[in-house]
């Protein structure tokens, strides 16, 4: 298991467009330490509150942790489309897993989700382990906030 230096460690240097990034540090891989963003008039903030691994209708189809967090995803784009954004309106992301080293295991999966959900748009973005959800069966939960353009 990587722990945070390692993983910095192997980060690509540089930010991408929009990563607001302290000078000298090792450029993060798969999320932003901060994202600098133009709030224009006419812009409009999402909060996506803690989306689970479930379906529409409120049932588990899988409890595998890459699985809940895929579904988990497809309900915060479904959502963030609903307010008329897209994934690359995510400003940041807060995930909220049950069991950390089932999320860290899960990584490589995860990472496949996330490209293909999400794609390759890396916002703010926390992990944190809690001791619980409220709902029994979900291993993950993430909120968002998306801040959307007065154009889209």
């Amino acid at each position: 298991m990587l722990d945070h230096r390692e993983h910095c460690r192997r980060c690509a240097a540089g930010p991408a467009d929009g990563r607001a990034a302290a000078p000298g540090w090792a450029a993060p891989r798969g999320y932003a330490n901060g994202i600098l963003t133009e709030f224009q008039a006419g812009s409009r903030l999402i909060f996506v509150g803690g989306q689970i691994g479930w379906n529409g209708q409120c049932e588990f189809e899988s409890d595998d942790f890459a699985e809940q967090t895929a579904q988990a995803l497809r309900n915060v784009i479904a959502v963030l489309e609903q307010g008329g954004a897209r994934a690359e309106h995510i400003a940041r992301m807060t995930w909220y897993v049950k069991d950390k080293a089932e999320y860290v295991a899960a990584y490589p999966a995860i990472g496949k989700h996330y490209r293909e959900i999400i794609g390759r748009h890396f916002p703010a973005m926390t992990a944190v382990e809690v001791a619980d959800l409220i709902e029994p069966r979900a291993r993950v939960e993430i909120e968002v906030t998306a801040v959307v353009p007065p154009a889209a």
